[in-house]
């Protein structure tokens, strides 16, 4: 059974692709790419801290 390298991040606005596997933030058994997406944006929707997007 393959295991899947690379997904779209859980935050649902957010366009990031992550890998679970490496340099993702995992919280409630969910992948995000920054620990702003996956704290769910405390201070509001606005740059994951990645370049193109503005989730």
């Amino acid at each position: 059974m393959a295991t899947a390298t690379q997904m779209k991040c859980a935050c649902e606005p957010c366009l990031c692709i992550v890998n679970p596997e490496s340099g993702a933030t995992e919280k409630d058994g969910k992948y995000y790419c920054s620990q702003v997406c996956a704290n769910g944006h405390p201070d509001g929707h606005g740059d994951c801290g990645h370049k193109g997007c503005t989730c």
